[in-house]
């Protein structure tokens, strides 16, 4: 982990402040104007009740796991288009606990949930773990969601000239089911359940948090899906496959970045209410600090930053302690 103290005028001694220090101050004072849709609050009210209105039809079944004491099972539920989506669900059994916190994990970019072996250091710090595959990226879950248009490489411009057809709100949706998925199994305690996740996942925790997951505290690494106008045209993730659709159909410019306001972190970060942990690599192409930082100055509730001046996408070695330390404080 990396500490960054940001002196004021006094703590300088009367030096002047570093490259850091200053880059780090106006990463905090950025507030950039952003593109708010009008029928913001309507259209999260009506895609909530789309998703909890539509049952989950969730089964679990027992897979092999060459973790002892740990309960494994394959999970699969349904998003509101029903489409399957494919998880695994994780119990510590071996702490003999009638009730358990429980992480919902959510993968990067192109990812999948990975194998019950990737979350060793959640289920020894007494935590079950739910990580589900992202429709149609790199796991078992497909999509159902019909196509109506065009589409570059990638998935992300899937419905990109309407929110409501947007692959964004297919897998944002999906990624609030599986909280509610988790809420209804008898190993869980419903007020102790929390969202995490890297990049893509990062920002699903975020957004999650915001727009009415029944959660109670969210870790959002190296976060996507922040300041997206901006990031369309700045970043070298994901969000490149959008300006590459911009960039064969420009007379859909304005159409595609108002889709795309509608699932901006930092347009719905205020009403994040939950405590939530951020980090962020200052070399970061893919999700820049400009972009996580336009998102994290608007988050109003209980808030922490951990900041990496020499990374770029990824986190530092320690940061997973740093991670545990901040669930516990939530959970125990």
């Amino acid at each position: 982990m990396v500490v960054v103290h940001i002196p004021d005028g006094d703590e300088t001694g009367g030096r002047a402040m570093t490259f850091i220090e200053t880059r780090i101050k106006d990463l905090h004072a950025h507030f950039p104007d952003l593109n708010v849709p009008k029928d913001l609050d309507a259209f999260w009210t009506d895609v909530l009740a789309e998703t909890r209105r539509k049952p989950l039809s969730g089964t679990r079944q027992a897979m092999d796991t060459p973790l002892l004491g740990v309960a494994a099972y394959e999970v699969v539920y349904l998003g509101i288009d029903g489409t399957p989506i494919h998880g695994n669900y994780l119990v510590p059994e071996f702490l003999g606990k009638e009730r358990y916190p429980c992480i919902v994990q959510y993968h990067g970019y192109t990812g999948s949930r990975g194998m019950p072996e990737n979350f060793a250091h959640y289920l020894l710090s007494g935590l079950a773990v739910f990580s589900i595959d992202v429709r149609g990226q790199g796991g078992a879950t497909g999509d159902l969601a019909p196509l109506e248009g065009g589409q570059v490489k990638g998935w992300v411009t899937r419905g990109i000239t309407d929110p409501h057809k947007s692959y964004y709100k297919s897998y944002i949706t999906d990624a609030i089911r599986a909280i509610d998925w988790v809420l209804e199994q008898p190993e869980i305690d419903p007020a102790r359940v929390g969202v995490a996740g890297g990049s893509q996942g990062g920002g699903l925790a975020l957004i999650v948090s915001a727009v009415g997951g029944r959660h109670s505290f969210a870790v959002a690494d190296i976060p996507n899906l922040c300041y997206l106008d901006w990031a369309v045209f700045n970043t070298t993730g994901s969000l490149t496959e959008i300006a590459d659709y911009i960039g064969r159909y420009p007379d859909q410019m304005e159409t595609v970045l108002n889709t795309i306001s509608y699932f901006d972190n930092a347009v719905l970060a205020d009403r994040i209410k939950i405590p939530v942990l951020v980090s962020v690599g200052l070399k970061d192409t893919v999700c820049p600090p400009e972009a996580v930082f336009a998102a994290y100055n608007r988050i109003q509730s209980q808030k922490q930053i951990e900041i990496f001046p020499s990374h770029a996408h990824a986190t530092g070695p320690k940061h997973v302690r740093t991670v545990l330390e901040f669930i516990r404080r939530q959970v125990f």
